[in-house]
């Protein structure tokens, strides 16, 4: 029952992110950014499709970094159906940012946009595949739910391995709050009782005891 449940859930979770919004042309454009995450040697898939064209006084950027800073891709001057591919080098989340440059002054300019963010199993080519190796309809299905299975399993797992992480550093801060408030409390003492003999031999000199 728990494994039907678990390919049911694989059914019904999709690791793909669509978008469809309208970006204005500025002559100092913001960076428009949408994040996601993927594991380490993942497929990612950024399919781009926009309106208008080139030299109709907008130009479309668009850079695919990570939460480092590396620059995975970038393209100049979009317009049409673009897409673009990677590996992820690492378990980590990543930035697909668009900007739109106004070249034409005195108009209100803009490109409509649909972007697609595809990861893991949902970027893989199953046509391809299943020609490549003449699988039928119900057995490329199959597959992709169990590579999708797969994928939630090993998120699963790092989400647990991270919770792991997390609760050790949360306990070791604990024991170092803790040897920190002794420490300070002996070093408090040892000044209170360096003060009472400090007085004690002072008024000892002056002959006041």
């Amino acid at each position: 029952m728990q494994g039907v449940l678990c390919v049911l859930f694989a059914v019904f979770l999709q690791c793909v992110c669509a978008l469809h919004f309208d970006l204005p042309a500025s002559s100092k454009p913001e960076l428009y950014c949408i994040r996601d995450f993927v594991n380490e040697g993942q497929l990612v898939v950024v399919n781009v499709n926009t309106d208008g064209s080139v030299g109709d006084g907008q130009v479309l950027n668009m850079y695919v970094r990570d939460s480092n800073g590396n620059e995975f891709r970038n393209k100049k001057d979009l317009a049409g159906e673009i897409r673009v591919a990677f590996n992820a080098p690492s378990t980590t989340s990543f930035d697909v940012c668009l900007e739109n440059v106004a070249n034409v002054r005195g108009r209100s300019l803009s490109r409509s946009i649909e972007l697609d963010i595809e990861s893991g199993s949902e970027a893989r080519d199953w046509n391809l595949i299943s020609a490549n190796e003449k699988l039928q309809p119900v057995e490329v299905e199959l597959r992709r739910i169990e590579e999708l299975t797969d994928e939630i399993v090993d998120e699963l797992s790092y989400l647990k391995h991270r919770e792991e992480r997390l609760r050790d550093t949360n306990e070791s801060t604990n024991a170092r709050v803790r040897n920190f408030s002794f420490l300070i409390i002996i070093v408090l003492a040892g000044l209170g009782v360096w003060q009472i003999n400090y007085l004690r031999n002072f008024f000892r000199s002056k002959h006041i005891i």
